[in-house]
Parts: C-alpha cells; structure tokens; sequence
C-alpha cells in the first residue's frame, strides 16, 4: 500500500527547508521498504506551522508543523505514515482550529492537491464559474458581478462590476485583461499563495473576465520577487491550454482566450495601474495622467479591464453559485470574503479568509494568539506600509470599507502587520516618508522632494510637527498617484494615536 504525503512547495515552505524535508522523507521510506507518494502541494496559509506535512489515513489527512530534517526519523518511528501520534502532530487537518474556524471559498482548495494537477482542480468543481460564462452573454456575465456587489481586492474597493462594463462598451478590435500581481505591501502574500497553490482559479477567473469583456488576451504582472510563482503559472497556462480551457475555441464555445506572464522589475509604484501599463509597454514605471481612464484606452492605447488577483479569482464562484450567492456574505457594500493576511510580532502568522465585518481584535486574538515575543501589542497598521497605524481603541472596527475609512485608514490588501510596546512611532511615521522617497517614480514634485522634506523633518530631535503636517496636506492634494498622496496616512495617524513619542524626544532635548 501507497501512502500519500503532501509538503507544500511554496517559496516559505521551501525557504524553510521543506525541499530537505521531502528528499529525507523520500530517503528514509525507501531504507525502511515503506511505499510512499510525496504530492508538492500548495500552503494552507498555515505559516506558522510551515513546513507543514500533511500524511492521507483513512481518518483524513494527518498534520505535522514545523518539521526539520531531524524531524524524520522520529516521525517514522512514531507511525506517522498511519497518521499516529507525535510531539509536533497537529491532529486532522481540518479540525485544526486556525483552519475550521475560517470561512474559504477563494482558497478552498488551496493546499489540497499538485499546482498543476488540472484533474484534481476539476474534480473540486474547477472551472464551473467558466462553465456557466461560456453559455451566457457577456452583459448577463457582468450582472451577475454587479448583483454580487464584488469589489475591487487591491485597496481601492472599486465596484468590480463598472469597470468591467466600461470596458465591454469601450469600441475597439483589441481590448486586454491586465491582472495586477505586483503584490508589494508588507505583510501581504496572498496574491502569492493563489499563484503558487491554485494557479487555475486564476486562469479561470481572468478568462471569465475576458468573456465577459470582449478581451481575446490576458496578461499577468507578476513581480521578479516570486521566482516560484512564475514558474508555478506558467506551466499552468500550459497545461490549462492543452487542456482547452484556454486558447482557441475554448471548450467547443468558439471563444478564444489567451494568457501570458510578464515579469516586472521589481518597482513598488508598478502597483499603481498605469504605471503597471507603462512598464509591460516596456517603458519606465512612471503614472500615468488620467484621464483617459485604462478602461477606455489603456494598454497599447486599448481597452484595458485591469483588476488584481483575488478580485479574478472571486469571479469563478461568483459564476458558479451566482452574484446573489455572494452578496450574502460580507456587511453593507463590502461582501465577500477577503483573505486577510496576518505578520509581524504575532504568535500564529498566516493566511485567514473571512467574510467582511469581522474584527482586528478578532483577527489578533482569536486566531494570531498574540505577540510571539509576549509583550503587549502596541499598534496594527492596516493596508501595507501606506496604511493606518492604529491603536488597541480601535481594534473592535468592523474590516469593511466603509467603517475603516470612517476612523482614516483602509482595509488595502488585507495586510496586517503587529508592533509591539517597544515600537517608536516616531520612527514608524519616518519610515513612511523614507518608503515613499525611495519608491516614488519622481513625476511629480510633491511626492518626490515632500516625502524627502519629511523624512528630514521627522529625523530632527525636536521635530516640527506643523511643517510635518503642511507637508502631508501638499502631497495630498498635489501628488500625481496614490504613492504620493497615501504616504501621510501612516504618518498623521502615528501623530494622532501616539503623541507622546513625538512629544517625549522634543521633552529630552529640552532638557
């Protein structure tokens, strides 16, 4: 009898050592006689417990976290192969807490098989969002989006259901799907957790985009950073291709759809839509004027539908339990899930999917455990380095747009980084400036030299605050993008929350 074992292969699993882990298991079975299928599979955004090897028993599949080379032999002696106990067992996978507790749909299947195992992703009903869109009209594919009332995953929140019918009704016999993977904010990844372990979700979100738009060809921008990304969604585009779900004549549907990966080189401010452009055109990363918006004349001067990955991804189920369905998740004008990304001094790191109007305190507590050096939690800033620092006071906000930007910050990405007590918010508010300074594109004045003027202002032992905040007001109004015009949003909320790590340096000096 064979049995199945399944480390994942993503870029923190591997960095972890899981590549050690599947070579020695592999060499310890066969010195044994124990027959064995080692399945590279994608993380279950369990990051904290990675590397994390999962064994097929009759009961399910067995977790082990965090296991080494050393860990081994000790595994093989315990019986793990029969899902037996161990000292770093974490029972079924999923009766693991982290996991049962959350609500998936986007990463329901992430982590269960292969990447590429295009069999395995349709027999979990892989490809029926696509199905379903094949047989309709791209204006009935659009409504069904806007009945879901789906928002725009990469920070802004823009109803997903305009711009896609912007660019159906844009005239042109070229028009692109131009999915925005330059996923740059700190604390983020899981842009690339879809890539690495369901990279058909994708594929078939952005081809439902391309039905639905009248767009014959997509493209993926992906950053230099995720080297097993790249190679993860190009053989996927390979294999979805052969499999005709992609290509010529999709299915027998007569409607054609192609994807390619473009790799970027590595510039933050590409996460910005026309910059993004401007760098696949092969052109320096700089933003673009608006309008003309990218919807109506875009890439190449085409209409160009840009959204990011896990607004794409969203679409499949979108189509395939219909917009209704999805509208009953989520509070308010923010439904959905989103996958929220948990980092920083946090005991339980990772990847956890909730509907919308869920709390950071929930989020801290009921999943990261805490601090993992114990101290107190001092502050949460939201949104990657341009988002809110906010203060344990504000922990009970409901996570959806509308109650986020009532008290100055933004849900972003779902990014969400842990300080604790020992973090200088003085220092923090800096950085910020010093961010914006190093990945500002330099097209317009008040980004390029403000961010410069205040990072001086903030490194002084008396700052002046007051120019601090004329200058935040300039790059507000004045900035070309939202590099520039994001960048005091850290910063103001670090005077506003924590005053006295202003106030306590310009006292010192005093003295």
């Amino acid at each position: 009898m064979t049995t199945r074992i399944f480390i994942p292969a993503d870029m923190l699993a591997i960095a972890l050592g899981a590549d050690d882990v599947a070579i020695t298991i592999a060499n310890v079975a066969k010195s044994r006689g124990e027959k064995v299928e080692i399945i590279r599979n994608g993380s279950r955004g369990l990051c904290w417990a990675e590397p994390l090897v999962e064994v097929e028993t009759k009961a399910g599949r067995m977790a082990y976290g965090n296991i080494t080379m050393n860990d081994v032999s000790g595994l093989f002696i315990s019986g793990f192969l029969q899902g037996k106990k161990h000292e770093k067992c974490l029972g079924l996978t999923e009766n693991i807490p982290y996991l049962k507790a959350q609500e998936r749909y986007i990463f329901k299947t992430c982590g269960l098989y292969d990447p590429c195992d295009i069999a395995a992703y349709e027999s979990h009903d892989g490809f029926s969002g696509l199905r379903v869109a094949l047989g309709l009209k791209p204006d009935a594919i659009i409504d069904q989006v806007q009945t879901s009332g789906l928002r725009g995953r990469g920070g802004a929140g823009f109803p997903a259901a305009i711009k896609w019918r912007t660019v159906l009704g844009a005239k042109g016999p070229q028009k692109y799907i131009l999915c925005n993977a330059d996923e740059g904010d700190s604390g983020t990844y899981s842009d690339r957790l879809i890539m690495e372990g369901d990279p058909f979700r994708l594929i078939e979100g952005m081809t439902i985009a391309g039905l639905a738009t009248g767009a014959r060809e997509g493209i993926i921008y992906l950053r230099s950073e995720y080297p097993v990304s790249i190679r993860v969604l190009e053989k996927a585009i390979i294999i979805a291709t052969q499999n005709n779900w992609l290509g010529k004549d999709i299915q027998g549907s007569g409607k054609d759809f192609t994807l390619t990966v473009f790799v970027g080189g590595g510039s933050y401010v590409c996460g910005e839509e026309t910059a993004l452009m401007e760098s696949v055109e092969g052109k320096r990363g700089i933003v673009r004027s608006k309008p003309p918006l990218p919807a109506l004349e875009g890439l190449h001067g085409k209409p160009t539908l840009i959204n990011n990955v896990i607004t794409l991804c969203a679409t499949a189920d979108i189509l395939a339990k219909g917009g209704q369905w999805h509208a009953g998740l989520g509070m308010g004008r923010s439904t959905g899930t989103l996958p929220f990304q948990l980092a920083g001094d946090v005991k339980f790191g990772g990847l956890i999917e909730l509907p919308f109007g869920r709390s950071l305190r929930e989020l801290l507590e009921g999943f990261g455990g805490g601090t993992r050096s114990g101290l107190p939690v001092k502050v949460i800033q939201v949104g990657g380095p341009l988002g809110a620092y906010l203060p344990p006071s504000l922990y009970d906000t409901p996570l959806d747009y509308e109650a986020m930007t009532a008290i100055g910050a933004g849900i972003g990405h779902g990014g969400i980084v842990v300080f604790n007590e020992t973090t200088d918010m003085r220092q923090q508010a800096r950085y910020a400036f010093e961010f914006c300074a190093h990945e500002s594109c330099g097209k317009c004045t008040p980004c390029r030299i403000g961010s410069v003027r205040g990072a001086e202002a903030l490194a002084s032992d008396t700052p002046d605050l007051t120019l601090v905040d004329d200058l935040c007001e300039v790059m507000v109004d004045g900035s070309a993008c939202a590099m520039g015009s994001m960048t005091p949003i850290p910063v103001k909320s670090a005077i506003l929350h924590f005053p006295d790590d202003f106030a306590e340096k310009q006292n010192v000096a005093a003295k």
